[in-house]
């Protein structure tokens, strides 16, 4: 994907289009904006336009090079990602060897750390030693939906380009238009996902529609309740179906409070949630939505799953 196809950041890809004209992109930068949002798909995007052998501040999707960054095998574009796992020093120092040696192939060498925010004490003050005097030739992107959490010394070296969410209705126009999407698909990824294109992309194909209507069926409708699992994978399951609790309730709060129905995520299961409407007040709703809120840190820490349902089911199944 080159910069001219990318939708809903014009004016923070204008931005970093404008350092590429100017020839002033170098250092360190840091992309910050919600989660899932597209920031990681920018920056390598980014990674393709300064190194491309045909565009000019853009990438060309074509040549040997723009290919290798997509299948991220291009010897001088980096990532740095461990998922929920903390980024050591020692990924940091293998960075900074890296960045010492001239590119190999490319014009620029890139380092993306995606979830910057999960840098160790020991490997941000290493990676501060490094973006305090980048060497030429280099770039060095930071990633982050939390960057609160990064040191002050850290984004005080950067250059903060920040990424917003799209306005809910120009994503649902967006994935009908352009990803072939029917309206009813459009509509709730769009509304579902906040605005957030790359959240909305990853779950198109995920049987999400599926998902959630039987999370709704056999948790909120019923007392059958959620298999409740442990592992890793199980628990960002979990998560999401936590998610789909709180995108009913917060749909049954908008009823409540007269907004357009065209605002419902689950606008398909309209009917059935006006039927429901009546037996929760606003003071229940907002204890279940406080209840989901704390079940997704719950699980974080690793609190047993089987019991962070039960107490949710305990003020959904109230008879």
């Amino acid at each position: 994907m080159s910069f001219k196809n990318i939708q809903g950041h014009a004016q923070s890809v204008g931005i970093l289009k404008r350092y590429l004209e100017d020839s002033r992109l170098s250092g360190g930068y840091l992309f910050t904006g919600p989660e899932g949002i597209g920031k990681k798909l920018i920056a390598l995007t980014l990674a393709k336009a300064v190194n491309c052998s045909k565009g000019k501040f853009d990438s060309c999707d074509t040549c040997v090079s723009c290919g290798k960054i997509d299948r991220l095998d291009h010897p001088d574009v980096h990532l740095i990602a461990t998922g929920d796992d903390e980024i050591k020093i020692e990924s940091i120092r293998q960075l900074q060897r890296d960045i010492s040696f001239r590119p190999y192939e490319g014009k620029v060498k890139v380092f993306l750390i995606d979830n910057a925010h999960k840098l160790t004490a020991d490997a941000a003050n290493c990676l501060l030693k490094i973006i305090e005097e980048p060497p030429k030739q280099s770039l060095v992107i930071l990633i982050s939906d939390r960057p609160a959490l990064l040191i002050r010394t850290i984004v005080s070296r950067c250059k903060t380009v920040k990424f917003s969410s799209m306005p809910r209705k120009s994503l649902e126009e967006v994935l009908s238009a352009s990803h072939g999407l029917d309206a009813g698909m459009s509509h709730f990824l769009a509304y579902f996902s906040e605005g957030r294109l790359g959240s909305a992309l990853r779950l198109k194909d995920t049987g999400i529609v599926q998902k959630k209507n039987e999370c709704i069926d056999k948790f909120i409708l019923s007392d059958s309740g959620l298999l409740e699992r442990s592992s890793k994978q199980e628990r960002q399951e979990l998560k999401q179906k936590l998610g789909i609790i709180a995108s009913w309730f917060r749909d049954m709060y908008l009823l409540k409070i007269g907004m357009p129905h065209q605002e419902l995520i689950n606008l398909d299961r309209k009917d059935e949630l006006l039927r429901s409407m009546p037996k929760f007040t606003f003071g229940e709703i907002d204890d279940i939505m406080q209840s989901v809120t704390d079940a997704v840190l719950y699980l974080d820490q690793n609190i047993n799953s089987k019991l962070v349902m039960q107490t949710i089911g305990a003020q959904l199944w109230k008879g």
